[in-house]
């Protein structure tokens, strides 16, 4: 009797805790769509698309001090008795809001901008992608351009705080991006990419109605836009640039050490490594990733040493496209021999579609190979598979197959709208995005591509290697510089020498190391998590294993931290088994 009493006290309280918790989810989303309305905007919900962030230091206190509230009430609910979908809520919203706490204590605001990203780029991105198709939808993009100054003060204001208590970005970084900046002052409104959406109006606007929104267009972009990026470029080059610190090490900053160990925590979503344990992981891939290669270079016949092969790759013609748009061709048609095959290997497609993008040519000197920019809900376009068709010469097409593996599908396209498209979950979880989840599933669909024989020739395979070793060199020279005192040379050095990788390639990317540490650990520490799990499961299930249903069980909870991914597919694994038995 008291076993049977004990149960129903459990039963009824479980719509109590659950309710509080959906609460406290609501709670958490309101806050965040309030404090953010370009992720409002990114989110499809309207009444937000004329505003842009409060960045300013009182804001993010203010935030803090909610979020630190939030916290405690999160952790005052005993979740054991809920079932396991509002436990992942839990688990989810807990890391949340710790992160942002995190985050603020750490004093990540004060440098909100690298070689990847930036805090001007999300409203610029954001503004080119807003669907506009009523009079107010172009009145809100002008109300938002014209927010642009305050907006760009706030962060400036925040950098300025940095300097002070001596967290500053690396002048290798800052003049990197300096470009970019620049790049985005057009002297004429005609000239910046946002004019040609904003002046596609409707057949139904009068021509009266048109000149008067072209009017204000060519007011907000001068007054807003332009201004803010003048004013922007201003502060950089005559009062960062010149306090840019000459080290690279982010321990080489105040409280440094404790900045890295809190990036290494953010990206790569798990307490057990160390940094020190991160570089041994990654001395062993090497080894074990340059013994593969030296086996592929030898079935393409090729007679000398590994640097003379790569010197080889590196400068022949063949390997390279003789125009931007024969390599998106070439992208493109890589990426639809890998949608022919993916009913084979995903029992789950998500419905959003992708193309192939350029890489925007203001952005592309110090941008990356590629990239994957999301879809907005209620948008009007698919997700983009970005490919860089900047200097051509250092864009070797042997690599394009791993590359359209992890951009497009099934790496970050597929992961992410099934995330978007997931249902009966809280919308905070849609979007969330975990680095060592996303870019380990990537590199995770690298290799999944052999499987899916989309590689082709030695010469692809070998791209896929030296994709795979270039994520493995990561853990060593990420580690190395922010934890262990490496120069920006040794860091080149270390990526050329044990990749085939362009030599442009190498240098864009150790300064992306350098100006974003502890992100590029999380690709490689993320991908083995994943292949763990994935011999675990083959292993305990044997022939009941199923390929399909497993990356269901990595997929369909959307974006998790590793350790909560661990615990999902262990779950999944033991409810393969229990059904078996």
């Amino acid at each position: 009797m008291r076993g049977l009493i004990l149960v129903f006290s459990l039963i009824c309280s479980l719509p109590g805790i659950a309710a509080t918790l959906d609460e406290l989810i609501e709670q958490d989303w309101t806050m965040l769509i309030s404090r953010s309305p370009l992720m409002a905007t990114s989110s499809g919900l309207a009444g937000y698309n004329h505003l842009l962030d409060d960045a300013s230091f009182e804001a993010l206190q203010a935030y803090r001090a909610e979020d630190s509230a939030l916290l405690t009430q999160i952790d005052e609910l005993d979740t054991s008795a809920l079932e396991n979908q509002h436990q992942i809520n839990h688990a989810l919203l807990r890391w949340r809001v710790a992160s942002r706490i995190e985050s603020f204590d750490i004093g990540e605001y004060t440098m909100p901008l690298n070689t990847f990203w930036s805090f001007f780029n999300s409203p610029v991105q954001t503004m080119a992608d807003t669907p506009l198709r009523t009079e107010k939808d172009f009145r809100d993009l002008h109300l938002r351009l014209r927010a642009m100054p305050l907006f760009f003060k706030q962060n400036q204001d925040n950098m300025r705080k940095g300097l002070a208590q001596g967290l500053i970005l690396p002048s290798i970084v800052v003049e990197a991006v300096m470009g970019t900046i620049d790049a985005q002052i057009y002297q004429d409104s005609a000239q910046n990419p946002l004019w040609q959406k904003a002046t596609a109006y409707p057949e139904k606007f009068s021509d009266t109605l048109q000149t008067e929104l072209s009017l204000e267009l060519d007011i907000a972009l001068t007054m807003g836009f332009k201004a803010a990026f003048t004013e922007f470029s201003r502060f950089m080059h005559e009062e960062y640039l010149p306090a840019a610190r000459q080290s690279v090490g982010a321990s080489q900053m105040t409280n440094g050490e404790a900045y890295y160990q809190s990036q290494i925590h953010q990206y790569v979503t798990s307490d057990e490594w160390s940094a020190k344990d991160i570089h041994q992981i990654g001395l062993n891939e090497v080894a074990r990733i340059r013994n593969e290669m030296d086996q592929v270079i030898a079935q393409t016949g090729f007679e000398g040493s590994f640097a003379e092969f790569a010197e080889f790759l590196r400068t022949s013609s063949q390997f390279y496209s003789p125009t931007a748009r024969d390599l998106l061709k070439e992208a493109s048609y890589i990426a639809k021999r890998i949608d022919y095959v993916m009913p084979k290997f995903f029992k789950t497609l998500p419905r959003n579609p992708y193309g192939v993008q350029e890489v925007p040519a203001e952005i592309a000197p110090a941008y990356s190979t590629a990239a994957y920019w999301p879809a907005m809900v209620g948008g009007d376009r698919g997700g983009a598979y970005m490919v860089n068709t900047y200097r051509l010469n250092q864009r070797p097409l042997y690599e394009l197959p791993a590359l359209t593996l992890h951009e497009s599908v099934p790496g970050h396209h597929h992961q992410g709208s099934l995330s978007q498209e997931l249902e009966n979950v809280p919308e905070f979880r849609k979007h969330l995005y975990f680095s060592a989840y996303g870019e380990g599933w990537g590199l995770y669909a690298e290799k999944l591509g052999i499987e899916m024989d989309i590689y082709e020739d030695a010469y692809q395979h070998f791209g896929r290697l030296s994709y795979e070793m270039w994520r493995a060199c990561r853990l060593v020279i990420d580690t190395g510089i922010h934890a262990m005192g490496w120069t920006r040379q040794q860091g080149l050095d270390y990526l050329a020498d044990n990749t085939a990788l362009s030599l442009e390639n190498v240098r864009s990317e150790v300064d992306r190391y350098i100006s974003w540490p502890g992100q590029a650990l999380s690709y490689k520490m993320g991908e083995l998590t994943i292949w763990e799990l994935r011999h675990e499961a083959e292993a305990a299930l044997g022939e009941r294993f199923d390929l399909r249903e497993f990356h269901d069980a990595v997929l369909l909870n959307g974006a998790l931290p590793l350790d909560l991914l661990r615990a999902q597919v262990r779950r999944w694994i033991n409810a393969q088994l229990s059904e078996a038995a």
